[in-house]
């Protein structure tokens, strides 16, 4: 299959690229506009490797002649830009030389039964993205985030989340009202009381809920947990940092559900 014949855009003022900058630099950009940048050809591979189908490809100059054959042919539409233009649509300290523009997945409503992570108000992207890795590792489908967490979508949670996105149903602004509804045992994770996690008889399927990193659990969903869950510490620390936390714990349960089906 031949290339693409690109279109060549050499004005900053294209309308494309000053969506592109919006999309780069304003976390809550993709709500607005129904469509997300993805940057960097890893993210790009990772959206195509679990069947997202972007709108178009936009590639630096300089990148085009040796980009890969899969990136170069996965869009229906391909922008050529020059370099300069293309680190200012960028949102990276090191602009990457591709990108995909990708229609914004539909609106997900949380699904009970559904193995979930919840999130509640947790403002770090790095965190939120991590977690999001690990819950796709460990077979957790589901991650439903409560109002005050930081935007799912949002560039910096996307590369954090290294393609995990793509392989889970996302609801956010989600409510108490809606965890309950899950219909899943609950479980809190806590530096103080609770279960030691290496002693736990842990449910499956469960839904994990995380807290505000300072504040931890909002109350209100605190007082929904079927258990609360102590991590061992022998090093002394006084609390792991929360997508330490929740790695451990989906791991937990995943090792769980596997020893159950041996």
């Amino acid at each position: 299959m031949s290339r693409i014949e690109p279109v060549r855009v050499s004005s900053r003022d294209n309308p494309l690229l000053k969506d592109l900058r919006r999309l780069a630099r304003d976390g809550a950009a993709y709500r607005r506009m129904g469509r997300l940048w993805l940057e960097g050809d890893h993210l790009c591979v990772a959206a195509l490797d679990r069947g997202m189908q972007p709108a178009a490809a936009v590639f630096a100059e300089s990148f085009w002649p040796t980009a890969p054959q899969r990136l170069a042919e996965a869009c229906p539409r391909v922008y050529l830009v020059p370099d300069a233009l293309m680190a200012e649509a960028s949102g990276l300290e090191s602009p990457a030389p591709m990108g995909f523009v990708l229609p914004l997945p539909p609106v997900s409503e949380a699904a009970p039964g559904q193995p979930s992570v919840v999130l509640d108000r947790l403002q770090d992207p790095g965190n939120v993205g991590s977690i999001l890795r690990s819950a796709s590792a460990f077979g957790f489908r589901q991650v439903v985030a409560l109002k005050g967490t930081v935007a799912l979508w949002s560039p910096k949670v996307l590369r954090a989340g290294m393609g995990a996105h793509f392989a889970l149903s996302l609801v956010e602004g989600a409510s108490s009202a809606d965890v309950a509804s899950l219909g899943l045992p609950l479980l809190a994770t806590s530096s103080h009381q609770g279960t030691w996690l290496h002693r736990a008889a842990l449910p499956w399927p469960c839904g994990w809920m995380m807290g505000h990193e300072g504040q931890g659990l909002d109350a209100g969903l605190d007082a929904l947990a079927a258990m609360h869950i102590r991590i061992a510490q022998p090093g002394g620390e006084e609390s792991l940092n929360v997508a330490a936390a929740a790695a451990v714990c989906l791991h937990a349960s995943a090792a769980t559900q596997l020893a159950g089906q041996r």
